[in-house]
């Protein structure tokens, strides 16, 4: 599964690995949620791309654990046989490579536009990965070149082929972006709607880890005491979570 370990479809759809894989990874317990794939990563390449994408996300949460990632995405590399798999690789190292870029930890601008021009060259157009690949492409767009033209078309396709796959994750992530475009040009009214739809599926979804930035993101458009209420709920989870995603760091007051 293209994702590292996304929400259990349903009853029987998923086995008790993949849905334990799910409850850690949304509580951001990365390292624990890596380790139960572990067993299965060293012959098993989709097992193997799974568990260095928990640990590729732990770098964008964390800002830490970057020698794990690497490791854990070359031992991917390794075993990716065809184009899909090495597609599937490459994305991944993009988002390695952007996340260590925006964080402030070593520019590997050139090394993420590398590695996400190699995965559209390998993923086929019906790839499940396509959906991802031009998420993360926007991200470049928008922070990496400040092209915001560029990054909403990519999020669009991405939210587009997202929602065709009943991927709702990756469609709170989508949503929340596109609606972060549409506060930069002034448009709060949309910018609302993004926003709350991408919290909405969070909360649906049980994804712990990612709720105080989209409330923080609402917050940001909520009149108050609307935002207030919402900026409090956030600094509560975040110190729930220990101070995680660390980029809003300096945005509560202490408990």
């Amino acid at each position: 599964m293209f994702g590292a370990g996304a929400p259990p479809e349903g009853p029987g759809k998923v086995s008790p690995v993949d849905g334990a894989v799910w409850r850690l990874r949304s509580r951001g317990c990365w390292e624990d949620a890596a380790a139960l794939l572990e067993p299965y990563a060293a012959t098993d390449t989709a097992a193997s791309l799974r568990r260095a994408a928990l640990l590729v996300e732990q770098c964008m949460f964390t800002n830490d654990g970057w020698d794990a990632a690497e490791s854990a995405l070359r031992a991917a590399e390794a075993l990716a046989q065809d184009d899909e798999e090495r597609g599937a690789a490459a994305c991944e190292r993009g988002q390695l490579a952007y996340t260590a870029t925006v964080l402030g930890v070593r520019d590997r601008s050139d090394e993420a536009r590398a590695a996400l021009g190699r995965a559209a060259a390998l993923l086929p157009p019906t790839a499940r990965g396509r959906a991802m690949l031009d998420y993360r492409r926007g991200l470049l767009a928008e922070h990496l070149s400040d092209t915001p033209q560029s990054a909403q078309a990519a999020y669009r396709r991405a939210h587009a082929a997202a929602a065709a796959l009943d991927d709702l994750l990756l469609c709170s992530f989508t949503w929340r972006h596109l609606a972060g475009l549409a506060l930069r040009e002034g448009e709060i009214a949309e910018a609302r709607h993004g926003f709350t739809e991408s919290l909405r599926l969070r909360e649906e979804l049980g994804f712990l880890v990612g709720m105080a930035p989209a409330l923080t993101a609402l917050a940001d458009v909520e009149p108050e005491p609307e935002a207030t209420r919402l900026r409090e709920e956030a600094g509560r989870l975040f110190r729930l979570l220990g101070g995680v995603p660390t980029w809003l760091a300096g945005q509560f007051p202490p408990a």
